[in-house]
């Protein structure tokens, strides 16, 4: 056995990969944005993060996670990604030297990757496997330099050691970390940051040794691209699997190695990984199922992590299902421990803090607290006392998850029988060429028409006239004139501006997903059900837990106000079904595609009324398309299928004459371009300003035939692009697809900007609108 600074400590029974960071009341947004804002210095927002790591670390031992090294060290300022590349040095060159005088990036420069500086875009973002959680893209190249240049994973264990509390240290595998590197662009054509595994190594092994000296009995080195299929080929994969963790368990002083590898099955890495010298290995069995028998054998003496409780869905665990497993593995497994199936930073703190929920809605629940607790009971079957202590609570699971199947509004006859009478017709608009000819007749737009892609800024002003509403201090009527004031300011600023198709603002929304949750049956609203979409972002996902439907209209009257404050085309909006899917917490006891088909005829129904109220524009965001996509290939195109035809079904019935829209963000588009093609919406805007327009090279190769708009102001920093920035973006753009097909519009919605960059922004997009509608006009001449 390789040598270690630490006693052996068994890996504790029960544990869960992680746990939500941004705080139970959200400290660590607020704390952090206080820091950003310079209202708070880098002591006070240093004191707010340790708060918050030493409550967490206390309140899941009041939990039951007691053993040492069972509370994961999982706390990030702003993305675990990031703080893997701020551990390795990992900054690309444009940005300059960021590194402080002790050659360490310290938290102005860890903040400067996440949020840019005037003349550097921050690095890229996209989804986190199958979740809402964004993090930020590594850039590598062979001129990446690799050192450890952050102490701070050291640090936080000392510090929680101080007080009481043996934690987990965490950080993302070096595996996974290059896996989700994209190439800098300093790069040659062709390079993968994979190649650069061996230089990486050795400061994961100085990690390693820093932690072994602080006393970390265990680390954490999450690995969950192994269970997605990678470009790199298998092989390759499994190469630099069994080269790392030989280079990383023959350190001559580390903590005892645990790799966790969530979101699914591990399938062919778990043999690599057994034959490794690591002393513990996680696998999803909630998601992934129970490996065979020959498999687990190949782990040997190892410990066993089994995720047996879902860490990503905020539903009362089956207990009986997970006893099932546990004896399952019980048979082909030396030493077994319980665990979640992922971090459970993708569901809120605490359900029984909901207590405007329902007592039943409550009971079918469990957020991370009552997680946490799941995991306790069910390391309880790998006791002397095992079954029998913990039947009790296995009974009353399976009664409570048997009384929700008959609940009220779990199944309703009339949405039962509508979703039962689709036919194929209901599906499909007429060919693109009848609606294009139709709509250049009804809505007259310049070449590059501009447009937003909806929200405006959400001011201090807005949430507390929303607020004042909710506690009563306002009247229906008080509250309704103060947004109509918010629609005119916003109509009579894009008029000014110069946008050819206006929105409305959306200022009445509080959540693209809850407002619409708000208005139709089958869903109920957390109150501090709060998680983390990136850095200090969070949304509070409603819950999905019965058949869907429409009783009234939703958005109408906004729309048919603010249409007649201009003579402008003015959009309809709507968030499409898979997106209401997407972020929210849905329902686990009926294929996703029957819920999606739920939503999309209450969508529907809404487009027919929009229709009648003179909207001629209507677009139907699909953010979170690619977001659900399986990672495994075999399962996607099932997926695909569903999600494409809910899109469909909810927008199908339009009039061709009427324009749909589409809005998809911060994804890798080029896996499902074919699927983007299929939703037959007239136009859809993509991000595509961050990552330099890489998705026009997707659309080009594709052929892609309808409106598209491109991204041309990333919207998730706060910075202000200049006229000539934007005019850079659109001229790489119109090389590369017909400047017919497109439009001008920034990334995503402009909720979370301020107003001053919002306007300067936008007068920069059209001035540079209009700086390449006259280079095309000069060519066409």
């Amino acid at each position: 056995m390789t040598e270690k600074t630490t006693p052996q400590t068994p890996f504790p029974a029960a544990s869960i990969l992680g746990y939500p960071r941004i705080g139970r009341r959200r400290e660590l947004k607020k704390a952090v944005e206080s820091y950003w804002a310079g209202t708070i210095d880098a002591a006070a927002l240093d004191a707010a993060a340790k708060e918050i790591q030493l409550g967490t670390a206390k309140r899941l031992q009041g939990l039951g996670l007691t053993e040492a090294a069972a509370v994961p060290g999982t706390f990030s300022y702003y993305d675990q990604v990031l703080d893997a590349a701020a551990h390795l040095g990992a900054v690309p060159a444009r940005f300059g030297n960021l590194l402080d005088a002790g050659g360490e990036l310290d938290i102005d420069g860890y903040f400067t990757l996440a949020r840019g500086t005037k003349d550097q875009q921050p690095l890229e973002m996209t989804k986190w496997f199958d979740t809402n959680y964004h993090y930020l893209v590594p850039e590598i190249g062979p001129e990446t330099s690799f050192a450890l240049t952050s102490s701070r994973i050291v640090e936080e264990f000392a510090y929680a050691l101080a007080n009481g509390v043996e934690t987990r240290p965490y950080i993302v595998g070096p595996v996974t970390f290059l896996l989700l590197s994209k190439a800098s662009d300093d790069a040659p054509a062709g390079f993968n940051p994979l190649s650069r595994l061996e230089d990486v190594l050795p400061v994961y092994t100085a990690l390693l040794g820093k932690l072994a000296a602080a006393g970390a009995a265990w680390v954490q080195l999450d690995e969950p691209a192994l269970v997605v299929d990678q470009d790199t080929s298998a092989g390759e994969i499994q190469a630099a699997v069994a080269r790392s963790y030989e280079v990383l368990s023959a350190a001559p002083a580390r903590p005892q190695l645990f790799v966790s590898t969530p979101y699914g099955a591990l399938d062919g890495q778990l043999g690599t990984l057994a034959a490794t010298g690591i002393d513990a290995l996680h696998l999803d069995v909630f998601k992934g199922g129970v490996p065979s028998a020959a498999a687990l054998a190949a782990l040997g003496t190892k410990t066993l992590v089994a995720g047996v409780v879902d860490g990503h869905n905020i539903w009362r665990n089956d207990l009986q299902a997970s006893a099932d497993k546990i004896a399952e593995l019980k048979k082909s497994v030396a030493t077994l421990a319980i665990s979640t199936s992922t971090s459970t930073q993708h569901v809120p703190h605490d359900v029984e803090e909901e207590t405007q929920l329902s007592e039943q809605l409550r009971s079918w629940l469990a957020f991370a607290d009552q997680k946490a607790v799941e995991v306790v009971a069910l390391a309880g079957l790998l006791t002397d006392a095992g079954t029998a202590a913990v039947q009790p609570a296995i009974d009353e699971a399976t009664r409570i998850i048997a009384s929700r199947a008959t609940a009220d509004g779990v199944r309703r006859a009339g949405v039962r029988e509508r979703t039962a009478a689709l036919t194929t017709s209901d599906f499909s608009r007429s060919e693109f060429g009848v609606r294009e000819a139709a709509q250049d007749k009804a809505l007259h737009l310049p070449p590059l028409p501009t447009t937003t892609i909806g929200s405006f800024p959400q001011t201090s002003e807005i949430r507390t006239a929303r607020a004042r509403a909710n506690r009563g201090d306002l009247s229906t009527d008080q509250y309704e004139q103060l947004m109509k004031d918010e629609i005119k300011r916003v109509v009579e600023l894009q008029e000014e501006l110069g946008f050819d198709v206006l929105v409305h603002g959306e200022p009445e929304r509080n959540d693209m997903v809850q407002y619409f949750a708000e208005n139709l049956e089958g869903f109920d609203v957390t109150v501090h059900g709060w998680v983390q979409s990136y850095g200090s972002r969070c949304t509070r996902p409603s819950i999905l837990w019965g058949d869907v439907t429409r009783s009234a209209p939703i958005t109408v009257a906004w729309a048919e106000y603010a249409q007649s404050l201009t003579a402008k085309p003015m959009k309809g909006m709507l968030t499409g079904p898979v997106t209401i899917l997407a972020w929210s917490f849905v329902r686990d006891d009926q294929p996703l595609g029957e819920t999606a088909n739920q939503v999309a005829l209450a969508l529907r129904d809404e487009i027919a009324d929009l229709e009648a109220a003179g909207i001629k524009v209507i677009q139907v965001d699909e953010p979170a398309l690619r977001e659900l996509l399986p990672l495994r290939k075999a399962d996607q195109p099932a997926y695909l299928d569903w999600s494409v035809n809910s899109f469909r079904l909810a927008t199908a019935g339009a009039d061709d004459a009427t324009q749909v829209h589409t809005h998809l963000c911060y994804s890798e588009f080029g896996a499902i371009i074919d699927a983007i093609d299929g939703l037959d919406a007239d136009v859809t805007s993509i991000e595509a300003a961050r990552s330099k327009m890489e998705v026009v090279h997707d659309l080009e190769h594709h052929g892609f035939g309808r409106g598209v708009g491109p991204g041309v102001y990333d919207i998730h920093s706060p910075r202000v692009p200049g006229s000539d920035e934007v005019t850079e973006l659109l001229s790489t753009a119109v090389k590369h697809v017909p400047s017919r097909q497109l439009w001008v519009n920034p990334d995503c919605g402009l909720k979370t900007r301020g107003y001053a960059e919002t306007e300067e922004s936008l007068r920069n997009l059209v001035a540079a609108t209009r700086t390449v509608r006259a280079e095309l006009l000069a060519t066409a001449k």
